[in-house]
């Protein structure tokens, strides 16, 4: 693209400003903002304009879990269904790890922190040892797609390979970065966080699949004949990737996807519940349970919305493709932006002052025609690391590492 191009996809857009400091640019930073430009997706500041940031809920009712009794009776035949998937090589993983270790006071990935205690143990370490319980047991390697972002695919690249991929097989693990969205002031105008680039932000946990797309990792899925890809978050230090368990009761109820479940610690506990909604599979955020919907029981008396998401989800392949193309709901969301004003100042606001945008995973469940909750040993499968210390913590993930046999 060059800047008359560019200059013309900007005018009619409204955005031209962004070309206010092309001339003061090196020849270097002129191609680069050229380029991102060029690959911008500006549509997404249609939402600008009126109430965009809540995506209506339709009518909620409670979903049916696949509960622990019942996986410890049906456990061996679902665990035989899900090792013979692995083994015929229909499963992949896809491991989102755009985040910065940020709120544990890093400035590395989160993937890359370190939560041993006598030993180096890293985020990223733990989910590869995970992975490969299950390549141990069926002597088949498993692919590993990772997602990156901007900010960190380089050093995420250069930590796996200083670190031999922690003895999984590289050629089975390919990186792949997360588009971005552009972020903008209230009035829909774009912020420049450099003279040469526009800002931006990750398009969200549900744009992981689209990005396989434009990154043609998709083409990887396609060649090599996989049916299932098993999306999970850097976070779980625990979590069981591409259990064969969870896969066999998917696809032995002839489900399209899955999601792993623990039961709620509390009514009022900070995590999506799976429900129903308008007959459709869905997850209610914990800020959109009304006092009806927590005091609501099933017909066992137990709470009918108990069952909280990990962010750990299998999906059917040739769903996935339709889902795409029925273009996924966007959210737009408050942020404080930072920018470079007009006088070419570096601003880092104390408040919201524009709109970021972003598409969630969950409403990618919803857009699909069934879905199977699948319960997990909570202290066996859940060690969220949010924080440094605390609730969801480093401290509260080394412990249940602790509990499980896993030395620190």
């Amino acid at each position: 693209m060059n800047y008359n191009e560019a200059f013309d996809k900007l005018n009619d857009l409204g955005q031209t400003h962004v070309l206010d400091g092309f001339n003061g640019l090196s020849a270097d930073k002129q191609a680069e903002l050229l380029e991102q430009i060029d690959r911008t997706d500006f549509s997404v500041l249609r939402l600008c304009s009126g109430d965009a940031s809540v995506v209506p809920k339709g009518e909620v009712t409670p979903i049916k879990a696949m509960q622990l009794d019942e996986i410890k009776s049906e456990g061996d035949r679902f665990e035989e269904i899900g090792l013979n998937v692995i083994t015929d090589s229909k499963v992949a993983a896809v491991l989102l790890a755009g985040g910065m270790g940020t709120r544990l006071g890093s400035d590395d990935p989160k993937g890359m922190y370190n939560i041993g205690i006598t030993k180096d143990v890293f985020i990223f370490q733990r989910l590869i040892e995970n992975l490969m319980d299950v390549t141990n047991k069926t002597g088949n390697w498993v692919y590993l797609f990772v997602m990156t972002s901007d900010k960190n695919h380089d050093v995420t690249v250069k930590f796996f390979n200083e670190h031999n991929f922690f003895g999984y097989n590289g050629d089975y693990v390919k990186f792949f970065k997360q588009e971005m969205a552009p972020a903008c002031d209230y009035s829909g105008k774009v912020y420049m966080e450099e003279p040469y680039r526009i800002a931006t932000s990750p398009n969200g946990n549900g744009g992981w699949f689209s990005s396989m797309i434009s990154a043609g990792i998709a083409d990887i899925v396609e060649r090599e004949g996989i049916e299932w890809l098993n999306v999970f978050a850097v976070d779980n230090v625990l979590q069981r990737i591409c259990d064969p368990c969870f896969i066999g009761a998917v696809v032995d109820g002839g489900f399209t996807s899955g999601a792993k479940v623990v039961r709620k610690a509390a009514p009022d506990e900070k995590v999506g519940v799976m429900c129903l909604e308008d007959g459709r599979p869905s997850i209610v955020e914990y800020y959109e349970l009304t006092p009806e919907l927590m005091q609501a029981k099933d017909e066992k008396g137990d709470p009918a919305y108990n069952f909280g998401v990990i962010l750990n989800y299998l999906f059917n392949t040739k769903e996935l493709l339709g889902v795409v193309r029925e273009n996924m709901p966007l959210h737009r969301v408050e942020k404080k932006i930072p920018y470079i004003s007009a006088a070419g100042e570096y601003v880092k606001p104390q408040e919201p002052n524009g709109y970021k945008f972003e598409t969630l995973i969950l409403d990618m469940i919803h857009l699909f025609p069934d879905c199977l909750p699948y319960e997990v040993v909570r202290e066996h499968e859940f060690a969220p690391i949010k924080n440094k210390t605390g609730i969801d913590s480093v401290e509260s993930a080394r412990k249940l590492c602790e509990l499980n046999g896993i030395v620190l």
